[in-house]
């Protein structure tokens, strides 16, 4: 090997174990056919009465009831019960400029997590907000959202699904 190979295989070497790096940080989106029936079934609830502990259509939800319903039905996991304990479930975090529809997002204040909601696309999300109102779609960036958002997990990869998987 030439003095020249062996200079350029050195600068080469640590550039492409950096870009490694950064492409195994986040994971690759979820495939498109389990993301968009977990985003149809999600999108298929708007309008579905909040109530607290609700995890069915006819029960109505609660946010974590509403995401552990469509992710089970849709995509065969099972989720904890309570956004908390979803946070705390063994996922990659996803950047939120790096969001795919089905991740999970996860809001709060001072850094304890009190809410979740399924990420639709296009800055927006499905949630069952608030006693009194329903399953409805916001906006990542409106008001109380904007200011809440602490973080993103992905879900639907291969090795949480399996983790996960309804049995």
């Amino acid at each position: 090997m030439n003095a020249a190979w062996r200079r350029v295989r050195r600068s080469l070497v640590p550039a492409l174990l950096l870009l490694l790096a950064a492409c195994a940080s986040t994971p690759p989106p979820p495939s498109s056919n389990v993301a968009n029936n977990v985003l149809f079934r999600a999108i298929g609830l708007v309008g579905t009465p909040y109530r607290w502990g609700g995890n069915t259509p006819d029960s109505g939800f609660d946010c974590s009831g509403l995401v552990d319903y469509v992710f089970r039905t849709e995509a065969g996991i099972v989720l904890p019960r309570t956004s908390r304990e979803i946070a705390a479930v063994d996922a990659p975090r996803v950047p939120r400029d790096r969001l795919a529809p089905g991740d999970l997002l996860f809001f709060g204040h001072r850094h304890r997590v009190n809410h979740v909601a399924i990420y639709v696309g296009h800055g927006r999300f499905v949630n069952a907000p608030d006693r009194g109102g329903t399953v409805r779609l916001e906006e990542l960036d409106g008001y109380y959202w904007r200011d809440h958002f602490l973080f993103a997990k992905r879900v639907l990869t291969p090795r949480v699904r399996a983790a996960l998987a309804a049995n």
